[in-house]
């Protein structure tokens, strides 16, 4: 801190000693002195300090410099002209109404949607009949206790309820695969960075009056285009691994650079490791809705023999990710205030981080194409060698490496083949109270209960729909699609969240319209009528992960 910035703590308690003691024309020369000693920014300064105008003490040294002896009367306490706020008091309810309006004042602030200087503030006030200036408006609002801030980022939205447990999910495993020798790394995409002579953040020590120059406008350069590093980050090496690509953020970009990581570092640190653990964002190239994400995993798996298992993160904390503040943090530091003229000069500035800690970077420029659009079939990602974990399936999965041909025809012998058989879905496995979260015995009872209620509604809906009373017995005509029975288990099993519409609809063999019919009508009743129908945490995309999960629950 430099001498001009201390002053002020120094002469405001300067002054609180010998402002008091002193007339008012004292006042101004010693303040005055006190401006001139100081040279350059000291009337602001000694302004500030004194809590008094700025053109108070510039009358000061202009007095001092005059040289002459100001004669006459010194006005007595509480003479000279009276503060605005002290004749018009109504001026500072209205500068409150016009700087909150959303709280103490008019909604339709004609400031409400502009910038709320102290000049458009000071003009506002002064069509409204209360004439006033711009400082006078800023130290009615210091006096209100209000300064100029800035917008700060603490708001993180809703938040999902299973947050905390998949954050403790998720360590669990990043644990279990650490005592066990495994690796496990964090990896996600590093901001976008324009290629060429534009202006970078930050600044660097340079000759005075010599910045680097760079473009006025951050247009792409069409041939250099943009860099995309993506990361990998090694948690227990505490090394990390930059793919610098050119292409577009895909998948298969991602997954390109896992593969290269392993390759390159990850087989020869852990030699006899036979499963990965990654923890990746729950959105972007790597998200858990994105199908490429885990077929391309799944090939991976295959080619280095391992089993890959993802943990993301829960929806809108990707700033916990360890690789945004253990890697992307330190290489944003390292390169700031410096044009990212080439491809080479990325790589180069990323390979160059490091930290006190031991943080050492590798990084590699990859030119390959990734073409974006890439499709896959439901009949594709139901044949992927894929787990999903009891704990949200959808968070949590596992990619086995798949077996040699060889392999293949030793285990589809007639003995394995039928242990390898998935067994058909039963309405009783359905039932399973790892499935409907309450016993067989209870659902039995609530379909009891709700298929009266159902069946006296759906008559009243028919009746309204004919405008008169049944003309023939009931049970005659088409008959429903789902029974009574299957409706009250269709509707559980999705408020439980277990599964998407078209899912079930391939379980009780309709159509998901029909299964949305029959959520609607069984809603209504079960919220009236029956218990309350939590969420569960395991999520299923096909009938083969339902079965999965029921058999590893038999074990």
């Amino acid at each position: 801190m430099s001498g001009l910035e201390r002053q002020p703590t120094v002469l405001a308690a300067k002054f609180e000693a010998i402002l008091p003691h002193l007339d008012e024309r004292q006042r101004r020369l010693l303040i005055g002195a006190e401006a001139q000693s100081l040279g350059h920014g000291g009337i602001r300064a000694v302004a500030r300090a004194a809590g008094v105008r700025e053109a108070t003490v510039s009358v000061g040294v202009r007095e001092l410099d005059s040289g002459e002896v100001p004669l006459g009367r010194i006005r007595r306490s509480g003479a000279g002209r009276k503060r605005v706020v002290d004749r018009n008091p109504a001026v500072r309810e209205a500068l409150l109404t016009l700087v909150e309006p959303d709280v103490r004042g008019d909604p339709m602030s004609p400031l409400r949607w502009t910038t709320k200087s102290t000049r458009k503030l000071a003009e506002q006030l002064t069509r409204q009949g209360h004439k006033i200036c711009a400082d006078t408006v800023g130290d009615l609002l210091r006096e209100e206790g209000f300064s100029l801030q800035s917008n700060a980022k603490t708001l993180e939205g809703k938040q999902h309820p299973d947050r905390d447990a998949q954050f403790h999910y998720l360590n669990e495993q990043a644990r279990d695969h650490q005592d066990c020798g495994a690796p496990v790394i964090s990896v996600d995409t590093k901001k976008k960075e324009l290629v060429g002579p534009f202006k970078n953040n930050g600044r660097e020590w340079e000759p005075r009056g010599e910045p680097v120059r760079v473009d006025t406008h951050d247009f792409p350069d069409r041939e250099l285009g943009r860099a995309v590093p993506y990361g990998i980050f090694d948690v227990a090496a505490n090394t990390g691994w930059v793919n610098v690509g050119t292409d577009h953020d895909t998948a298969a970009f991602a997954v390109e650079s896992i593969r290269r990581w392993w390759n390159g570092a990850g087989r020869a640190a852990y030699p006899t490791a036979d499963r990965l653990l990654i923890t990746a964002d729950a959105g972007g190239s790597n998200g858990y809705r994105t199908r490429t994400w885990k077929t391309e995993l799944a090939r991976f798996a295959t080619e280095a023999g391992l089993t890959v298992t993802v943990c993301h993160l829960p929806p809108g904390t990707s700033k916990w990710n360890r690789i945004e503040h253990r890697l992307f943090s330190h290489i944003t530091m390292n390169w700031r205030g410096r044009p990212l003229t080439s491809h080479e000069v990325i790589v180069q500035s990323i390979a160059a981080t490091t930290t006190k800690t031991g943080l050492t970077v590798h990084a590699e420029l990859d030119t390959n194409l990734y073409p974006t659009g890439v499709q896959v079939s439901d009949d594709e990602l139901a044949a992927l060698p894929i787990t999903r974990h009891r704990f949200h399936g959808d968070w949590n999965y596992t990619l086995h490496p798949q077996p040699s041909r060889e392999a293949t025809a030793i285990n589809n012998t007639p003995d394995q083949a039928q242990a390898n058989r998935l067994d058909h879905l039963t309405r009783r496995s359905l039932q399973d109270p790892e499935l409907t979260g309450m016993t067989r015995q209870r659902l039995s009872e609530l379909i009891d209960e709700l298929t009266p209620a159902l069946e006296a509604q759906r008559e009243d809906v028919l009746r309204a729909r004919r405008g008169h009373e049944r003309l023939v017995a009931p049970g005659t005509g088409a008959k429903a699609k789902l029974t009574p029975a299957d409706r009250v288990l269709a509707t559980v099993l999705h408020l439980r969240k277990l599964a998407t519409m078209d899912l079930l609809g391939q379980l009780f063999g309709v159509s998901a319209v029909t299964i949305c019919r029959a959520n609607q009508e069984i809603r209504p009743l079960l919220e009236a009528h029956g218990p309350r129908v939590d969420a569960s945490t395991a999520r299923f995309r096909t009938p083969a992960d339902i079965t999965t999960f029921l058999a590893s629950d038999l074990l």
